[in-house]
């Protein structure tokens, strides 16, 4: 009998597993807030009115995504170490189940603790995008499953009066009341976007878009371990239809690589984001405005090449050689909208200094997003959500010149081209469209197709297309 690990085996166990514990475990199971696995209040989508459940001093929940995808050959001139492979990968999978266990210790605090496992196979060892295909797939995944601790996170809500809004129970979130004026803090080990840089129609890759640069900012380098965790502390101020937010948080040890560096007066990630609710034309709506600093160990572009001149022009430059204290800035643009009962939309765009290599997201210097989310109501399909969404992605001069010397990052460089032939730069651009279809409860199917246009930003690759299917339940 062969040993090897079937994921879809194991989703089913994990499925008839969690459902038991929903049958016997306690009653605040909701089957509403879809997809929702954030720590942010604010992550529900605008257009649906749920009934909120009853204060609760407990919660369980589970989830558990099963992401395959397929990528046919595509055109490619030349490749490279970091580069997509031009011929066709079969199957790319990703795995992750997580369980949200949470209690509240005393009057207006809530304490959390996300256990999980995960297993990713992702299309030529994560290389060769910018915005890579599935957000699913850790840096770092392996074939056989492992299990960590995701979060252990304490928010303390601190009531400043004014009116109480109802508060659903969700995943890491306890039912209840609080105050439209509060502020929130929040210490522990998070994802730094279950608060910062949320949206409420792509932001989550086990239920919404699934590409890197749909479910955050592009140029957002935000502190994390490969796994897509940190730990630090936030703060969050609201007052009526106003939020401001700011955070420190651990960045990797080491570019993209999973131990975190808790010297945080030396080593960290620091962002401010001020958020402001609307109504237009009768709907509500968000804008957020972002602004982030990261200090590490990092290798400059330009300090690359030089280094690399000096050297006689031997091999490619390497950031890596050149690492030394740095800070990279960036700002992005949030905005989300309601459109009508189904319909919403949303707009990204963000910038950083392009000077430095990716420490912990992707290597993206320049992207602007966009798309909508249409709910099958209008064909009888209420639960049902149709995608589409669109970005262009960009990297600055000294990045460029990096690469057409045959650099490498984390994620891309196709090397040195041919004799007679020069790297040719020309903007990412990505078109994502899925339908997720609702089997039953929180259990649904959803297919999804993307195609990226210069990949890596070499206009001599490309386009390529993938092919995905995703099964998603909550308990």
């Amino acid at each position: 009998m062969s040993s090897r690990f079937d994921p879809l085996r194991f989703f089913r166990w994990f499925s008839v597993l969690a459902g038991a514990i929903a049958l016997c475990g306690p009653g605040a199971f909701a089957q509403e807030n879809r997809g929702q696995s954030s720590v942010g209040a604010e992550a529900l989508p605008l257009a649906v009115s749920a009934p909120i459940a009853a204060a609760s001093d407990v919660d369980a929940r589970f989830q558990a995504t099963y992401t395959w995808m397929r990528k046919p050959a595509f055109r490619a001139l030349y490749s490279g170490e970091n580069s997509l492979i031009s011929e066709r990968e079969p199957r790319s999978y990703a795995f992750t189940a997580t369980a949200f266990l949470g209690l509240r210790p005393w009057s207006g605090a809530e304490l959390f603790i996300n256990p999980e496992t995960s297993m990713s196979h992702p299309f030529s060892q994560l290389r060769g995008l910018g915005g890579l295909p599935n957000g699913e797939n850790a840096k770092g995944g392996g074939g056989e499953p492992v299990f960590y601790l995701a979060r252990l996170f304490l928010r303390q809500n601190f009531n400043l009066g004014a009116d109480s809004l109802p508060i659903e129970a969700a995943p890491n979130f306890l039912g209840g009341t609080i105050s439209r004026r509060r502020a929130v803090l929040t210490v522990g080990k998070i994802s730094l976007g279950d608060i910062f840089d949320t949206n409420a129609y792509a932001h989550d890759p086990r239920s919404q878009f699934l590409n890197w640069t749909l479910m955050a900012n592009g140029a957002f380098d935000y502190a994390a371990d490969s796994r897509g965790y940190t730990s630090g502390a936030a703060l969050e101020w609201y007052h009526d239809d106003w939020v401001f937010r700011v955070g420190r948080f651990a960045q990797p040890k080491i570019s993209n690589g999973l131990p975190l560096d808790y010297n945080l007066t030396k080593h960290f990630g620091d962002q401010v984001e001020l958020e402001h609710g609307h109504e237009w034309m009768g709907e509500p709506g968000k804008v957020r405005l972002l602004g982030f600093r990261n200090q590490a160990n990092m290798g400059g572009f330009r300090d690359a090449v030089a280094a690399w001149r000096r050297q006689g022009r031997v091999g490619v430059p390497d950031v890596a050689e050149v690492r030394q204290e740095s800070q990279k800035v960036g700002w992005g643009l949030n905005a989300e909208q309601s459109l009508g009962r189904d319909l919403g939309g949303f707009l990204r765009y963000s910038a950083n200094d392009g000077k430095t290599e990716a420490f912990a997201f992707t290597e993206v210097e320049r992207s602007l997003s966009g798309g909508l989310s249409l709910k099958g109501s209008r064909w009888g399909r209420s639960y049902d959500v149709l995608g589409l969404g669109l970005v262009r992605n960009g990297i600055g001069q000294a990045h460029r010149e990096y690469l057409a010397n045959g650099g490498l990052g984390a994620f891309i460089g196709d090397g040195p081209p041919p004799p007679g032939r020069s790297w040719r730069y020309a903007s990412e651009r990505i078109v994502e469209v899925f339908y997720s279809l609702n089997l039953w409860n929180n259990n649904a199917l959803t297919f999804d197709w993307q195609r990226a246009w210069n990949p890596a930003y070499n206009a001599d690759r490309g386009p390529v297309s993938f092919i995905g299917v995703r099964l998603h339940t909550e308990y």
